[in-house]
């Protein structure tokens, strides 16, 4: 037996989905935080990679050094 398949419905919006359904947008209030949050950790993770050693060094000691090294070629920083 052949069974047809009907394509999904469209709303208004543009969006496949349930007839009905509208997306919603997010609230720039519950997405800030988390902008906020992962842009610093970014910058963090940045400085650890790129600038972790010498004269602006946190800790020392070239541990830190030795575990980002392989990125920091891979990212085009200047090492060695």
């Amino acid at each position: 037996m052949a069974q047809s398949v009907a394509p999904p419905a469209v709303s208004s919006t543009g969006t496949t989905g349930s007839p009905g359904t509208a997306v919603t947008p997010l609230p720039l209030r519950a997405v800030l935080p988390w902008a906020v949050f992962v842009g610093t950790l970014m910058l963090v993770l940045l400085y650890f990679v790129g600038a972790e050693q010498g004269a602006t060094s946190v800790f020392s000691g070239a541990q830190v050094h030795e575990w980002v090294h392989d990125g920091r070629h891979l990212l085009g920083f200047p090492c060695h």
